[in-house]
């Protein structure tokens, strides 16, 4: 049923019962709906059955049905029932308006629903198909144009073939009642209705939501009669958060489908799930502070690396029981079956190592990591950071600080020598007849003595 406002016509009435009429909001196939108000300006949706159709005994009845499976039904989920007149020349009855599109009109005016929305319209629906079965409905013809999005949650509209559980699908002429792409198998085949009919009607509603298109496509009324009852649903627009639970709902075996309930409860986690953002959490990437390790480990674990500037080998005076831990930490990858105390550390925190870490040699030979072994002089192989810069070379240092001694004492020896060259100069005098007489006074005094 078309829910959108229109004028009123020249043939519809002004006045029913005690209600004044203002708008049309739209016909279906039992009748025309009405924007009313009564005399408190209290505003109803007034149906009132065709001219052509009230002199037959069948419409009647099934106007009736409606009529009694409203005022059964409690809770919040439906429109509540008014005021009704059966015995009229022209049967109607009123129930409260309620504001906003209907689904179907939604998704065509602004497209499919994210999954959050489907997933909270579904969970209400479910929750007001329980109230509706508990008063011993099965709505048989719910589909998104009967579903009215209110700002207070989705109300279910349209009770017209509303049938008792257990009742039969078809009517006089063999013809099933309902809307072709979210009738049930059962409707189709003509069995009993059971409130699962209702869940396939919800699942294909709410595939509807998600895809902007019925899962079994369009065509004519045999046509996807037929695929309800031999083909499979097509939901490949459907969130994965939900594709599950809505191809439950339209298995072709009623007993195969989930409760109202079991649905509630299960559209209501996945609705707060999604609303958080939590249904495609990815793990954050590693920070720049911690991207240099190869491994997984808590940031205060490795105070001493965070300190020393990247590249720099660490200091002389380090105990061996630091550095060992610190030749260990690449090797806490997943199954190097490390058995040093750092790598069980590293396998109890840490975990898998950090993408773009390369392994350490002990790591790639498969056959367990362990600390590099220490003498007095050695030195562990330089460890490989995640940034894929090398660190200092000791070998290229020790070649520098020799390069830097060598050059030191050539210097220095450069410096000796010319300091050795001045001073018998500077000692000579002019001519250097000092040094001469002083030699002749060492020769002359040991004779003189004797």
């Amino acid at each position: 049923m078309n829910m959108a406002m229109m004028r009123l016509r020249r043939e519809d009435p002004r006045v029913v019962g005690s209600f004044r009429l203002h708008r049309r909001l739209g016909a279906g196939g039992m009748g025309v709906v009405y924007l009313g108000s009564d005399k408190k300006g209290q505003r109803v949706a007034l149906k009132v059955i065709r001219p052509d159709l009230a002199e037959d005994q069948e419409f009647r009845s099934r106007f009736a049905r409606e009529v009694s499976a409203a005022r059964r039904i409690r809770g919040g989920c439906t429109a509540r029932l008014v005021a009704a007149d059966l015995e009229a020349d022209r049967p109607w009855f009123a129930t409260q308006y309620v504001p906003g599109p209907s689904l179907h009109d939604k998704v065509a005016d602004e497209g499919s629903l994210s999954a959050a929305e489907v997933a909270a319209v579904g969970a209400a629906l479910s929750e007001g198909l329980v109230a509706v079965h508990e008063a011993g409905v099965v709505h048989r013809d719910l589909k998104p144009s009967n579903i009215l999005l209110s700002p207070k949650g989705p109300r279910i509209i349209d009770f017209g073939i509303a049938w008792a559980t257990g009742a039969s699908t078809l009517t006089h002429v063999g013809t099933a009642v309902g809307s072709p792409g979210f009738l049930a198998p059962e409707q189709v085949r003509g069995a009993a209705v059971t409130p699962a009919t209702d869940v396939f009607a919800l699942g294909a509603t709410l595939a509807y939501a998600s895809m902007g298109d019925s899962p079994f496509g369009h065509g004519s009324s045999e046509v996807m009669l037929y695929r309800v009852v031999h083909e499979e649903p097509q939901l490949h627009g459907v969130p994965d958060a939900l594709a599950p639970l809505v191809r439950a709902c339209l298995a072709k075996d009623p007993e195969e489908r989930p409760s109202t309930l079991q649905l509630s409860l299960r559209l209501k986690e996945i609705a707060a799930r999604e609303a958080q953002g939590l249904g495609d959490v990815r793990p954050p990437s590693p920070r720049a502070a911690e991207a240099d390790r190869p491994t997984g480990r808590l940031v205060d674990t490795y105070p001493e690396q965070q300190r020393r500037p990247q590249g720099t080998p660490p200091p002389r005076g380090t105990s061996s029981s630091s550095r060992g831990s610190a030749a260990s930490r690449g090797s806490g990858g997943p199954g190097s079956g490390s058995t040093s105390r750092g790598g069980g550390a590293s396998a109890s925190r840490g975990g898998p190592a950090r993408s773009g870490a390369r392994p350490t040699p002990a790591s790639r030979g498969g056959s367990g990591s362990r600390p590099a072994p220490r003498s007095g002089s050695g030195r562990p192989a330089p460890r490989p950071t995640g940034t894929g810069r090398r660190p200092a070379n000791p070998r290229l240092l020790r070649q520098r600080l020799f390069v830097f001694v060598v050059v030191t004492l050539l210097v220095a020896l450069g410096i000796a020598a010319a300091q050795g060259c001045q001073g018998p100069s500077r000692g000579l005098g002019g001519d250097g007849r000092g040094v001469v007489q002083e030699q002749q006074r060492q020769v002359v005094e040991p004779g003189h003595a004797g």
